[in-house]
């Protein structure tokens, strides 16, 4: 479920024009798929019974979900200091991210407006514009916070997974011969 939300959101920030960036799609879409072929060898395993397929699924989920909390935890744990430095390290980095954020938010420049130098937004044209950085930052407090929620909820859901896991892999099949666990 998770996986197809990924892909679906990408595909709608394309869709929509709000991303323009191949990159951040690309890799949107590439942890989707991942996600999806992870889920479908868990669901193989357990349909068949097939404990390598299980065993693996619970390490891959393991993998996932010591990644997932590390980053949620990373999120919820920034400070303000520590996202406005890492919100102009991305500003100085990309370009395509910066005309994406200037064209939706209707800002020019990171710190402070300067007329002298090409904008993508609306207000370029009146000279009226207000940096991108405080309302950058406002937006990235909240999507922050939920991005480590959500990651949070859903990495301990992926616990109880190899939990279940780990307890159905041991299961004997009840397809199977009786006498052959003997």
């Amino acid at each position: 479920l998770v996986s197809l939300l990924l892909i679906g959101i990408a595909a709608w920030g394309i869709g929509f024009g709000l991303i323009s960036s191949f990159r951040v799609v690309g890799v949107a879409i590439a942890v989707g798929i991942f996600l999806f072929l992870i889920a479908l060898v868990g669901l193989i395993g357990a349909v068949k019974h097939h404990q390598v397929l299980l065993f693996f699924y619970m390490i891959i989920l393991l993998l996932v979900f010591i990644v997932q909390f590390s980053v949620s935890c990373a999120c919820l744990a920034l400070n303000k200091e520590q996202q406005s430095q890492l919100l102009e390290v991305g500003w100085n980095n990309t370009n395509s991210a910066r005309t994406d954020i200037e064209r939706n938010l209707n800002c020019c420049g990171f710190r402070v407006f300067d007329p002298n130098e090409t904008c993508a937004s609306d207000c370029f044209k009146s000279h009226h514009c207000q940096p991108c950085a405080p309302i950058i930052e406002e937006h990235s407090v909240m999507v922050l916070r939920f991005v480590g929620g959500i990651g949070l909820f859903f990495g301990f859901t992926e616990i109880l997974g190899v939990w279940l896991t780990y307890r159905y892999r041991n299961q004997k099949d009840p397809r199977a011969n009786p006498s052959a666990f003997l």
